[in-house]
This record gives structure tokens, sequence and C-alpha cells, in this order.
């Protein structure tokens, strides 16, 4: 299958290359790298020295025997798309090429416009290009489950029956998003909706869970170490304790720490967007899988962080809630359901326990590259802020 992959430079996008090329498919993929830059902007880099797009490729061909085809570009350039899409005609588009970060859209005015702009017009334009050129084509779109937010009732897979007014109907679950990020990926959802009820595009929207973890059985070499960020704007809470840990600082819930969330490991992840892309839904059919394992609070993974770095590291950690930066609920009910995926055969195979060790480990292997970088671990955003440059040392714009 000729799989093209969006946002092939990042977290899951690298790994999901090197997953797909290893099970034998055709992968070719775009980036405009651009999440290299925006981390750097922050003051940050990656964990894990990742290497430049070039000798990743050189390392797939030289290690693996296979080839990747890649394009340095900006999904924002219709040119730019469509002479993808019609060079490349793909089987399974996954897209993957947005702005990630709930806290880079909140930092100002600028950064909140950049990120809806780039995530919704990214999207318009690979709809239009895919229904031109290869409308038979299967689009396979990274969503978040942070889109439903936390509602006082359980989170559906995408659609749900109501009754109101003594009549029924089927409709999409409502959305409650709690960033400007997450606003742009609930306006994506609706724009793959409409394209599919326009033109009948066959579409998987996948309601992505936190994802954590260093290694997949693909990335078993540090030339294809994937990235991993830690910083308050980039780095997910679970990384961020981890590398609290590794550096013998305090580990730092938000608030009271009852955030509920759900979360995969990397290597379940890329087993999930696998099976969506081997068994693609049908012309004209729009399907959202909730793609997770286990939920946790904030406090869960904070405590399961610290007695792994101490029983298995010798790393002793303490813990030291601090303010909540963010506008959310943080005592809430929280239960999404989860059952297409294992419709498809999908099986939990990697627990929260298991990777963590992994973790931890390869971060006490470049414990200098934490060092460098401790000052960025700390919270110093504020989402209820208009202006958060100050404080993060931002070079944006005035």
């Amino acid at each position: 299958m000729k799989v093209l992959i969006t946002g092939i430079d990042g977290y899951s996008g690298w790994a999901l290359a090197l997953h797909l090329v290893s099970r034998g498919h055709e992968v070719s993929g775009i980036d405009n790298l651009a999440t290299r830059k925006r981390v750097a902007e922050v003051g940050s880099h990656s964990a894990t020295p990742i290497r430049t797009m070039p000798e990743r490729l050189k390392a797939v061909r030289k290690h693996l025997g296979k080839n990747i085809r890649f394009r340095q570009g900006d999904l924002t350039d219709w040119a730019t798309v469509r002479a993808l899409i019609r060079k490349e005609k793909p089987d399974a588009v996954v897209h993957l090429g947005e702005q990630r970060s709930a806290p880079y859209s909140m930092i100002d005015v600028h950064h909140a416009v950049e990120t809806q702009v780039q995530n919704v017009t990214s999207t318009i334009h690979l709809l239009y290009a895919i229904k031109d050129e290869v409308p038979k084509a299967h689009l396979v779109k990274m969503g978040t489950m942070g889109e439903y937010g936390t509602p006082n009732i359980d989170i559906a897979e995408g659609f749900f029956e109501i009754e109101y007014m003594g009549r029924k109907d089927r409709v999409p679950y409502p959305r409650q998003a709690s960033s400007f990020y997450h606003w742009s990926k609930i306006f994506d959802s609706g724009d793959v909706m409409l394209a599919n009820k326009l033109w009948g595009l066959a579409a998987t929207d996948v309601m992505q869970g936190v994802i954590y973890g260093t290694r997949t059985p693909e990335i078993t070499r540090d030339e294809f170490l994937t990235r991993f960020d830690f910083d308050e704007v980039w780095g997910t809470a679970l990384n961020r304790f981890c590398v609290q840990a590794v550096l013998g600082l305090p580990l730092t819930p938000y608030g009271k720490g009852g955030q509920r969330r759900g979360f995969i490991a990397l290597e379940d992840s890329m087993q999930s967007l696998t099976l969506s892309v081997e068994n693609p839904a049908s012309a004209g059919e729009y399907r959202v899988f909730n793609q997770f394992d286990e939920a946790y609070s904030v406090t869960d993974l904070a405590r399961m962080v610290q007695t792994i770095a101490s029983r298995k590291f010798g790393l002793e950690a303490t813990i030291a809630n601090t303010y909540n930066p963010r506008v959310e609920a943080e005592e809430h009910y929280y239960n999404p359901h989860h059952e297409n995926l294992l419709r498809l055969g999908y099986r939990h195979s990697r627990t929260l326990e298991a990777s963590l060790e992994e973790i931890l480990s390869d971060l006490i292997r470049f414990r200098s590259r934490l060092e460098a970088r401790r000052h960025v671990v700390m919270p110093r955003m504020n989402f209820r802020a208009s202006d958060n440059r100050k404080p993060l040392h931002i070079k944006g714009k005035a």
C-alpha cells in the first residue's frame, strides 16, 4: 500500500514511517520541520538527540534496506499539497502534520492565529487535493481526545444517540475544547465530516489519547530515535515528571492533580494507526476511533514515576503540587469508550510501568541534554494571560 504521512518528522510521524516501511508499505512523507524550530523558540530541545531528515533517511536505507521519499514543504501552500498528492498518488494519507501543542497556541494572539490557520488550512488543502487527485484514497486524520473535554457523561466514539423534546437522532458527540489548539482540531473534524458528506471521501478520525514512550520495535538504534519533548510548552505532564525525576527536581502536578486523561504507549499507538490504514473506511464512510488504553489522573502519573524512579534507578523524587496555569476542571468524571479499534483486532501490548522504565533509562543516558535545559521544565505559562512571551523569553512578533 502507498501511504503518505504528513508531519513525518514528528514524534508519531517518524515512528509510524519506520513501522509501516518495516511492514512492507511504500512510504512517503512531507514536513516543514516547524516543530524543531518551535521547540527551539521556547528555549528547549528534544531530550533524545534526533537526526536530521537526510540522516534519518540514510539510516533507513542502510539498516532496513528501504527507501522513504521525503519532501520538505508546508501544507498551508495549496500548490505544494496538490503537487504532492498528484505525484505520490497514495492509497492512504495519514495526516499528522499540524501544530500540536495547546500551550504553544496560548502564548499570545499570534501563536493562537498561527495554530488555527495552519491546522485548519492544511486539513482543507488535503481534503481538496484528495478529492481532485485520488478520490478513492483513505484519509486517517489525527485528532485528539481533548476535543471532547471532560463532560459529566460517558464519552462516545464520535457519535451518540440522544432524545430531546420527544424526538431521537444520532448526532456528533459535543466538543468542549480548552485551548485554541484543541478548537482547531474540532474544526478539523468538522471539515472532514463535511468533505465526507459532500464528496463521499473515506475518512477515519482518530481521537488520540496522550502518547508516551521513547521506543518501538523499530526504534532500536540511535539513528532511529524519535523526539521526546519535556518543556512545559511541548512536553506532556508525564514527560516532564520523568525529566524532573532524573534531574532531582520536584514533580509538579498542576493544581489538585485530579485531571484524568486517556493514555497509550507509542508502540500501541503505531499499532492502532496501522490497523486504521490497513483496514480502511469504506467509500463515503466517516468513522471515529477513540485511541487510548487506560485513563490516569495527573497525580497517578506522578506517583507512578516517583515509585519506578526510586525502585529501579535509585532516584529520590518528591511531589510538589503547583498552581494550574490551565483553565480546566481539576476533579471530574471521565469515562470514554473505545471499542472500534478492538473490533479491528487491536490489543494492548505495552504497559505504562514497562514504558516508564525504558523512558527513564533513556533519559539517564541523555542526562547532559536535560541539564542544559533544566530551566524550561518548571511551569511559567498562564492560559488566562493574553501574552505569555516575556516569562517564556519568546522571540515572537511584537
